[in-house]
C-alpha cells in the first residue's frame, strides 16, 4: 500500500489542539531570538504552496544546531503536536530531518511544497511580452527587451520577496503582470504621464530581484543581494541594456530614476524620491499591487472556517476574509 500523502498547512491548521502529526513542509524563514531568560530560541516560518504558519524552536532542541546552521529554503520532515497560541496555529515540534531536494523533485513531492501564483506562468509571460510590444518608442522597446534578455528565464521562476508580498516561485512575474495590467486601466487618467515610459517603467523596476533572491525551494537573500540590493541591482542591468539600445540620454535617466525611486521612500529601500510624473505613478502602483498581493494570498490561504487571517506584517493587521453576503 502507497504511503499517504504528507499532511498540508490547511489539514494541519484543521486539527484539534493537542494531536500528533508528521508532515513535510518548506522551512521558509528562520530568525533567531531571545526569551524574556536570555535564552536563545528560533522563530520558524513553515509552509507548502498552499499556506504558512510559525512555530518556535528552543535552544535544548537535539536538532536546533541543525536548522540553524542549514537556514532557510530547505524541506523538512516534521513531527510534533497540534497547538495554538494567542489564537494562532503553533505547534509544538518534535522530530526534524532534513530531506534532499533531488529526492523531493524525483518524487513528485517539491510540486506541492512550492507555492505558486493561481495564473499559469507561461500565460502570464505571453501577457507581459504583449506589453513590451505595445511600447512604440523604438529604443525604450528595446531596452526592455534587452532586459529580459539577460536576465533570462530566471524573471518568469523568481519571488518578488522573501516574505512580504508575492513571497513564492512565479511571485515577481505576477506582480509585474499585474501592475501593468493596473497602469494600462490608469494611464489614460494622466495626461502628464509618457505611457511609454511608464510601462517600460512597471516592467523593468524589479528586475534587480533575480539576483537579489536565491534558491529553488525558498527565497533567501543571496550576497549581492545584501551587500546591494534589487534598486541597485536593477539599475545596474537597466543602463546597461539602455547603453546597448542608444536610448537617448534623457530617457534613460528618467528610466533609471523609476528604478530607483520606486521602493517610494528611502526608509523602505528607494536611492531617491519619485521625482518625475512616471515614477511617481509607477511608485503608487507598485506599493498597491504589493498590499493587495498580500490580500490576495491572504484570502487564498486562510482557512474558510476562519473569519479573520493571520496578522499580516505589511498591512499591520488582520484581514476579514469572511466573504460578502449576497444582496438580497
Amino acid at each position: 500500500m502507497a504511503d499517504s500523502p504528507p499532511l498540508t498547512v490547511a489539514d494541519l491548521k484543521a486539527l484539534a489542539g493537542g494531536l500528533p502529526f508528521t508532515t513535510v513542509l518548506l522551512l521558509r524563514k528562520a530568525t533567531v531570538k531571545k526569551a524574556s531568560n536570555g535564552n536563545p530560541f528560533l522563530s520558524l516560518e513553515f509552509g507548502d504552496r498552499g499556506g504558512s504558519f510559525t512555530a518556535n524552536l528552543w535552544s535544548d532542541h537535539p536538532q536546533y544546531d541543525v536548522v540553524q546552521s542549514r537556514g532557510e529554503g530547505v524541506a523538512l520532515r516534521l513531527t510534533g503536536r497540534t497547538d495554538h497560541y494567542q489564537g494562532r496555529f503553533s505547534p509544538k515540534l518534535g522530530e526534524i530531518e532534513l530531506l534532499d531536494e533531488a529526492e523531493l523533485e524525483a518524487s513528485g513531492a517539491l510540486a506541492a511544497l512550492v507555492e505558486v501564483p493561481p495564473e499559469d506562468p507561461q500565460e502570464m509571460w505571453r501577457e507581459c511580452e504583449t506589453y513590451i510590444d505595445h511600447i512604440t518608442h523604438d529604443e525604450l522597446r528595446m531596452t526592455v527587451r534587452g532586459v529580459f534578455e539577460e536576465i533570462g528565464p530566471q524573471f518568469r521562476t523568481s519571488p518578488a520577496a522573501t516574505s512580504m508580498h508575492h513571497a513564492y516561485r512565479h511571485g515577481l512575474l505576477e506582480h509585474t503582470l499585474h501592475m501593468a495590467r493596473v497602469a494600462k486601466a490608469i494611464l489614460t487618467l494622466y495626461a502628464e504621464v509618457d505611457a511609454d515610459l511608464a510601462m517600460a517603467g512597471i516592467l523593468v523596476h524589479d528586475t534587480g530581484k533575480v539576483t537579489e533572491y536565491e534558491g529553488a525551494l525558498g527565497s533567501t537573500r543571496s550576497r549581492k543581494g545584501i551587500l546591494q540590493g534589487h534598486v541597485v541591482l536593477g539599475y545596474a542591468i537597466v543602463r546597461k541594456a539602455g547603453l546597448r539600445a542608444k536610448l537617448d540620454p534623457d530617457r534613460l535617466e528618467r528610466l533609471e530614476h523609476i528604478v530607483l525611486s520606486h521602493q517610494g521612500e528611502p526608509a523602505w529601500g528607494a536611492a531617491a524620491w519619485a521625482a518625475t510624473p512616471e515614477a511617481v505613478l509607477v511608485s503608487m502602483i507598485d506599493n498597491l499591487d504589493a498590499r493587495m498581493g498580500m490580500v490576495q494570498r491572504a484570502l487564498r490561504t486562510t482557512s474558510p472556517t476562519e473569519q479573520f487571517s493571520e496578522r499580516l506584517m505589511g498591512l499591520n493587521t488582520t484581514l476579514l476574509t469572511e466573504p460578502l453576503p449576497p444582496p438580497e
